[in-house]
Parts: structure tokens; sequence; C-alpha cells
């Protein structure tokens, strides 16, 4: 059915009104930004829906359903959008279930099975299903944001599918919507149950009447037996799965006939999930290790697997060098490779689970001793504990760190999936390795080697033709070679759009034949995720790289070289979604999605948005639109993603860029020039402090005042102090004069503490006095916080450069420039790097290794042994810490919890939050009000609330302090003003 604009327009119209959920179409610049977002997944690929639909509940599916078969509107079901083959990617209507069907609705402890609806996370799961003992099993590495409709419609397997199984092995019955409208339920059938099935006169009994005979024919049964990977292969999920259908009792199998068992791995193309009900397992044995076998070549590493595989392990994991080198630069995982010894060119992860400590230690022991008798290996750490997370955290980083390769060539998901025996994997890479070097192609190997499968990551730049040549021509001699060993093309991520078109030659045609005879037995009109598995569109279109605009680059005002560019910094984002974890997995990035469940607010929209834009116009003309400034409007700025993004894409600085660019062309609004210059500002209400407080403490005149100021209403605006520090550090300074002091400290009194938080100010400077610190507020200005935080960049170069003129001498000191507030005094080490000109470069990085927080200087002070525990009270007393994002990221809380622990019988805890939700002006902003405090609310005020009258809450940034307070109404000190109150002098 061909339709015009003007229908199509009336129709969704239509079905927005009548659907609960949300709905975006049309030429508006929200619903542009939400169909851009929508556009890609985490694979090569990028089309843009005709629309996006979020249902709330079964009978908006139900309605979208209706619509589709009415009007022929294809309709692609998604969930997490982590798929690597293109699996949600298309023209058709997008429908989301994320958002809001993430519902656990059963549990069932004796029975050991939990009915769900297909938006529940896979860890998320596991946390509600920790207090019952028990656990779902497949873990992907993306567990944390994989959601188990995605997880069926891929048949997703993960690190210990091992003894764990695939999602299939797992998956009792799903409740679905058909293409008709139908709501079924595929589950476990025995003779009787089948045959009524088979005599029912609808849909359903026309499937399992069609798939009955598809089943029951010999020659298409030998044909499944001689098409389909071998039985050793057990990760297998090419095409249907009429194989494991015919592994059931009606055709010689042991199972009963349970038609969920094609469900799974069918990509959302035969029904619609609407509910699942997962098989459940006893939680894993208490005692476990994690032996880190090194080795020297790639090889070596595979004939260590071939020997742990014979053992009781859980899993075996690869790790090659490719990957373990960019974990050296990176914020979160240069610590996660503490175990790695020298330059292995791969490590196995091979894991033991096991009831007693002494059966532990005979399984690790005896594996350990067979590989070292074989001459294999040349370190063999043992991990236990915590550790084991790390380790497992760094695996399961491998496509994400693989995107900071530099240039245009770079990792594809193409042959990453193919999976043999695990006896046939070394000979099969070896091939593999062939196949490559004759195409001159480097590729990364890592993942699951127990298992038979290698992600194989070749680099290949998709921008050039010479690059789309070789994305087919190593795919198309990859599926001869997985042929040639039984093996299967699609592991666990799927055919998709990717390897449908090989399909044929991969099962045999006969075998296709039946997989298309499946897609039109479920769905006749083809509705359903068409172009997934079969009759897909070429795997070589629809790219989601371009090549670039011609013509020189953008200018930017941020220095992006370090990137490759603007544009390059964009496309790092590999769409693997470590941006959708929730609160329960922990961890700051991302704030705003946690709080919305949108992939609008997600950072790899940002940067897919921003992305999709710079490579069709490299002119300042590529900033000038409001689809971007919707993706951007809910990034708090938090640096979360610089440090917990694997590829590191930083869209703090993206959104800096942004504004300033899009402000270059329209002009600076008048509120956010109001808060950016809030350091000019308070300089003159400095002047007459009481007028100030008295302003802000009149209703009328707040209410007007934050009105020109976008401000909401609910908020306090901080109240101006008396004097400022700086003028009080003038009479203390003069108090001192003569005094001796065993050392030196640079104080970078920023704008903050010198205007609104002086008191703290005070107590650290009269804290380290005491301590025997001389503290020195050495000439500068403002930090440019908050001109960075509104998108005002060019001042915020001009704050930077002069600060650096200023405090550059203190690189060739021997003592530190310390600062309280972290936004403030971590600029120095983050974005006055990339704004100073060239010719201050030096001197700015040579001055960000002098430069240091409060907490880190005390932390390193009380290593040295200058600071005595002698020199704080012993009462006792509990802390709980909250910490600030920008310290997160750039640096640790760890150092806030040493210190605080420092005075004996201090006990301090961190609160296991992320952002609070105020992120400087952000939360002061009345459109974002709610969703300020809706962050809040996930972690950090119920903790607080949680706490006892006598608890102290310590949280070091000003922000993070208005934020606890406005949502708590509980007090929370700097840990500066922690330890002054705990000296004993």
């Amino acid at each position: 059915m061909v339709m015009d604009k003007a229908q199509l327009h009336q129709i969704f119209s239509d079905i927005k009104q009548q659907l609960a959920g949300d709905f975006y179409f049309g030429d508006d610049s929200l619903s542009k930004t939400v169909l851009m977002a929508y556009a890609t997944d985490a694979s090569v690929y990028q089309e843009h829906p005709t629309a996006v639909a979020i249902p709330k509940n079964k009978e908006d599916i139900s309605l979208l359903i209706k619509m589709s078969q009415a009007h022929q509107i294809p309709l692609i079901p998604r969930t997490a959008g982590t798929s690597l083959a293109g699996q949600v990617v298309g023209t058709g209507l997008v429908v989301d279930t994320s958002r809001y069907l993430n519902k656990m609705l059963e549990v069932n402890t004796e029975e050991k099975w939990v009915r769900v609806q297909p938006g529940v996370e896979r860890d998320v799961l596991n946390e509600w299903l920790l207090p019952y003992n028990l656990f779902f099993g497949p873990e992907t590495s993306t567990s944390n944001r994989a959601m188990i409709g995605g997880m069926i419609g891929n048949n997703s397997c993960g690190l210990h599918s091992m003894v764990w199984g695939a999602t299939r092995d797992n998956l009792l019955s799903v409740n679905a919507v058909l293409g008709n409208g139908d709501e079924v339920t595929f589950a476990a059938l025995d003779e009787a149950a089948l045959n009524n099935k088979l005599a029912q006169d609808n849909l359903e009994g026309n499937i399992y009447r069609s798939i009955h005979a598809i089943l029951s024919d010999k020659e298409n049964q030998q044909a499944i037996q001689d098409g389909y990977p071998a039985p050793t292969v057990k990760r297998r999920n090419t095409g249907y799965a009429l194989d494991a259908l015919l592994d059931t009792q009606p055709y010689g199998g042991k199972a009963p006939f349970n038609m969920s068992r094609l469900i799974a791995g069918s990509e959302g193309t035969l029904a619609f999930i609407t509910e699942a009900k997962l098989k459940l397992m006893d939680l894993p044995p208490a005692h476990n290790a994690l032996v880190c076998v090194h080795c020297s070549t790639l090889k070596e590493s595979l004939l260590v697997n071939l020997v742990a595989v014979k053992h009781p392990v859980t899993a075996a994991e690869l790790v090659d060098d490719v990957i373990m080198n960019f974990t050296k630069e990176h914020p979160e995982h240069s610590l996660n490779r503490f175990f790695v010894e020298g330059d292995p060119a791969a490590i196995l992860m091979v894991e033991f689970m096991c009831p007693s400590e002494e059966i532990l230690q005979a399984q690790t022991t005896a594996f350990i001793n067979e590989i070292k008798a074989g001459g294999l290996g040349y370190a063999y750490p043992v991990l236990r504990g915590g550790e084991i997370n790390k380790a497992w955290n760094l695996r399961k980083a491998g496509l994400g760190l693989l995107r900071n390769i530099k240039g245009d060539a770079q990792p594809v998901n193409l042959i990453e999936d193919c999976a043999v025996a695990p006896e046939n994997l070394p000979d099969y890479i070896e091939e593999l390795q062939s196949v490559l070097k004759d195409m001159k192609l480097q590729a990364s190997y890592y993942a699951h080697a127990g298992a038979g499968e290698i992600h194989v990551e070749p680099i290949i730049n998709l921008k050039s033709p010479e690059g789309k040549i070789a994305f087919r021509a190593l795919l198309a001699k990859t599926t001869a070679l997985v042929k040639k060993y039984k093996g299967s093309l699609s592991g666990e991520h799927g055919d998709g759009r990717l390897r449908g078109e090989f399909i044929p030659f991969m099962l045999g045609e006969k075998c296709y034949e039946l997989c298309k005879q499946v897609k039109q037995i479920y769905d006749p009109a083809n509705l359903f995720n068409p172009g997934k598995i079969v009759d897909t569109p070429p795997m070589d279109a629809f790219f989601r790289y371009k090549e670039a605009a011609k013509g020189p680059a953008i200018k930017t005002h941020f220095d992006f070289s370090r990137e490759g560019g603007i544009l390059q910094l964009a496309e790092k984002c590999s769409g693997s979604g470590d941006c959708r974890k929730t609160h329960f997995a922990g961890g700051t990035m991302c704030p705003s999605y946690m709080a919305t469940r949108f992939e609008k607010d997600t950072t790899r929209a940002r940067a897919n948005v921003l992305r999709q834009f710079l490579a069709q116009d490299n002119t300042p003309q590529a900033f000038n639109h409001e689809e971007i400034h919707h993706a951007m409007d809910l990034c708090l700025s938090c640096k979360g993603c610089k440090t917990e993004c694997p590829s590191s894409v930083d869209v703090s600085k993206l959104k800096a860029e942004f504004l300033q660019q899009y402000y270059d062309i329209h002009g600076v609004p008048v509120n956010a020039r109001l808060i950016a210059e809030f350091p000019r500002l308070s300089k003159l209400a400095a002047i007459a402090p009481g007028l100030y407080n008295f302003v802000f403490s009149n209703k009328f005149l707040s209410r007007m005042m934050k009105g020109m100021m976008h401000m909401a209403p609910e908020r306090e605006v901080p109240a101006m102090h008396p004097y400022t520090l700086k003028s009080w550090y003038k009479k203390f300074k003069r108090e001192q004069e003569g005094k001796q002091f065993f050392s030196k400290v640079y104080f970078f009194c920023d704008e903050f503490t010198n205007y609104n938080d002086v008191n703290i100010g005070i107590r650290c400077i009269s804290l380290l006095t005491a301590l025997g610190y001389e503290v020195i507020i050495p000439e500068h200005i403002e930090s440019g916080r908050t001109h960075l935080s509104k998108g005002l960049v060019k001042r915020a170069k001009q704050i930077a450069q002069k600060n650096i003129e200023l405090l550059a001498f203190i690189a060739d000191s021997p003592y530190p420039l310390i600062g309280l507030e972290p936004s403030a005094i971590l600029t120095f080490r983050d974005e006055y790097i990339d704004l100073v000109p060239e010719e201050l470069r030096a001197k700015t990085t040579a001055l960000s290794h002098k430069v240091m927080l409060f907490e880190e200087f005390m932390a390193a002070e009380i290593d040295k042994g200058n600071i005595r525990k002698e020199s704080f009270k012993t009462d006792k007393k509990k802390v709980v810490i909250h910490g600030h994002c920008h310290q997160k990221a750039l640096s640790s809380v760890s150092f806030i919890k040493k210190v605080l622990s420092w005075p004996a019988n201090y006990e301090a805890t961190v609160i296991a939050s992320g952002c609070c939700g105020m992120a400087g002006s952000f939360g002061f902003d009345k459109e974002h009000y709610a969703t300020s405090m809706k962050i809040g609310e996930l972690v950090l005020f119920p903790t607080v609330r949680s706490q006892s009258e006598e608890v102290i809450i310590a949280a070091p940034g000003t922000s993070c302090r208005h934020q606890i307070l406005d949502g708590t109404k509980r007090e929370a000190l700097h840990p500066a003003e922690v330890l002054y109150e705990a000296l004993a002098m």
C-alpha cells in the first residue's frame, strides 16, 4: 500500500491519540531528534525509521499491530538496541518496549521460574532475584543494559554459556501478539496439547500445522541435519532454529515440543513478545577463582583453551593485546588491568566455581600444572573476590575499547559471531588469519574461546570504496571457512541484515527456503521486522559512516586534535549502549537516561545525532539544528561518559562546543549569560551582600529574579557570605606572619568558595595551617566552570589562558595547587588542556600534573607520614560520602574515603550513587528541575534519608550539597569541614 505523506500523518495522528504511551513522527524538531536517535544500533547500519512508538502496556502493542496490519506499515520491535547485525535498523515503525514494559511480574521459587516483561534488564532481573537465591543464567557482555526481549530475539549467550546455556535453553514460554492481533502463549506441549493446537481454526493453529508439516517431512529433516551446524557447535544462531524444534519429542528428540524455541533467535520477525517465562537456577557456588593465563602468541592461548575445556571450568574467555593496549590509558580500565604481567599477546581467563575452597584449590592447581607441563603460558595469576569482577569488566569492554583506534579505519562487526566446535578453533583461527593477511587486514581477537566463538574484529575503513569491497569479500571468504568446519555463521549476535545474504550458502538452498516458509507462515504480510534473516537488503548498503564532507575541517573552539577532530570523537560511539545501564549497575553514566529511560537521553543518542549532522556538513551551519539541542538538553555534563564509556566519548565536551557554535549563530540567551557570569555578578553582589540576600529571600523579588534566569521557583539561591574568602585570607595571612611551617601548599580560591562557601574555605585553610602547612592563595581569576556549563567556551578560553599565565610557575615548584570544588579545580586537568593556544599547551600540561583535589593532597600527605592520626580526635563517628561526578571521572572517590577514615574511630563509607542531579546550574533550570530531582531519588536521596541524625553526610561538591539539602533537608559537609571538626588541637 503506497501512501502519501499527508495520509501517513493522519494515520499516525490518530494512533497517537489512542495510545497510553508515546509516539513520535513528523517534521517537528523533537520527533526528528527521536527518529535520528533510533536510526542506529550497535551495528554499522543506519536508516531513519518512519516513526517511533513507546508503548505503555499490552493494549498499546495490540493497537500498533492492528494499525500495522490495516495500513501495511512494518513494525520493528526494539529494547536496548545493542544488536550488532542491524536487527533494529529499518524504515518501519520502531516499537521500543524498554521504557515502560520493564516489570518483573511473578516469581515461583519452588519451580524456579520468573515471568517478566520484555524491557527488563538482565542484571536488574538478577538484582531482584537475589533475595530468592536464584538467578537467570545467560550473561551477555552487555548484561547491565541488555533486556530480556532482545536476548530472546538474538538467543543471547554470554560469558558462562558453557555451563548456563543460551537464552533458548532457559526460555520456558513466551506470550506474544501475532501479525493479525491474536494473543498467543508458546510453551512446552505434550502430545495431547500439541494435537489441540494443531486442530485450532485460526492463525495460531495454522502456524502449528505448517511448522509440524515442515518438520515431519523426511527430506526436510535430512536437509536440516545436513545443513545446520554440527551438534558439537553449541552456539548456533544461523537462520530460524528449525534444528532446535526438530530435536523435540514429536520427531524423535527428548525435549517436549515448545514453539518458544523457534521464537528465540527470530529477531522479532515472527511475533511481538509481550511477556516471557524464564527458567532460573540456584545462585552459583560461593567459591570461585579466575586463572589468567598469559600467552606469548594468540595460537598459544588457543592451545591453552583446548586444555581448559577438558577441565570443569565455567568460562574460558580470551583478550588479545590490541584490547589490552587500549586499557593502559583508559581512566577506568587502566585500574582493571592490575593483574597483567608484562605485555602478553593474549590472556585466556579461565574461571572455576566450586562448592568448597578445597575443591577450588585442587581444580585450579590441576589446570595450572597441566598447562605448565605442556609448556604453555608464562604467567598464571589467580584472581579472587572483587578482583574477578574487575577482570570481567575489562573483558566485557572489548568492543567499546576498540573504538579508541584513531582514523577512519575502525573495527567492524562482520565475522565476530562465527562459531565452531572448540576443538576446531585453533585451526579455524589460523586459516582465518591467513585470509586476513592475504587481504592486508588487521584484526582483534577476544571473547568466548571455551564455547568455540572468538569475536574477530577486522579493522576496515567503511568510508572508502575499497573498504566496502573488503567488507563483503571478507564475510564471503569467512563463510566458506566456517562451513568447512560445519560451524555457525552466527553464534549469538544473530543474522540481522548483515549475514542474511549468506544463509543460503551456509545452510543450503533447501534450508533457506524452509526459513522463508517459516517467515511466511508466521507473518504472511511481512510486517514484523522485514529484511532480517531472510530477504535481507544488501549487507554493504545503508552504512552509518559516510565519507566526510568535502573541504577543510570544521573550525572548533576546543582543540579536538587528540581525537582526530570533533566528527571523529562523535564517531567513536560504537552503539554498544553502555550509557543505557540503570542505577542498579552503579556508576555515573548516564544520569538523565537513568531517570527518563528514554533513548533520546542517552550518551549514544547525543553522539549519534551530532554525528549525523557533522558527517554531511563541515561548516558552522552543521551546528544550527534544533535536533542537536533536543539531544543535548538533558546532558548534565557530569563527565561520566569520559570515563565509563569504553570509547571515552566525552559528550560534555561535545555539548559545550555545540552550544558555543549555536550561540555564534543565534546569540547567547540572557539566562545562560546570567548563569555563566556568576563570578562577575557575585563580585558585584559582594559589595552589598545583605541587599543580594534580601532580594533572593524576599518572596516577590526572588520570584522575579528566578524568572529572569529561568530558575525553578522551588530552588533556594545560595546566599552570599558577608565577606569573601580572599578578604578574610588577607587578614589571616597577616596574622600568620613570622610563623614556621614544615611545608607549603597553593590554594585555588574558586568562585564558589570565595563568595558562597566561605566558611568551608576558612575551615580548610585553618585545618591545613594547624597541620603545619603554609597556605598561599596565588593571584588567579575564576575557573571558567560556569561558562563551560552554559557553553560560553570562548570566554572560558580567555579564562583558561589567563589562569595558566598566572599560575604556570607552580609547575616548577615543589608544592601543589589544591582546590576544594572539584568542578573548578579539575578544569586544569581536563578542559584547560584543550582550550589554551598551542604555545601554552606544554605549560598547561605541566601544571595539570601539579593540580590536586583537597582529598588527593591529604591522602598523599598521609601516605608520606606527614599527617598523623594523633592530630585528630578519637570520637566515634560514622560518615557517608557522596562523590562529585567530576571527581569520579577524573580522580577517585577513594581519596575521600581514605582521608575521612583517617581519624581513629571514624568509619567512612561511599554511597553507591551516580550524579546527584544538580550538576551545577542544571538542577536550577526550571525545565530541568523535575529530572534533577528524579535523578536524586534514584539512590542518593533515599540513602541520605535512611541515615540517623548522628551520621555525617559528606559531599565535596557545592551543587551536590545544595541538592542534598533541597532533596532531603539534611546538611552535607565538605570533607575539609569534617576533618576540621575532627582536629584534636
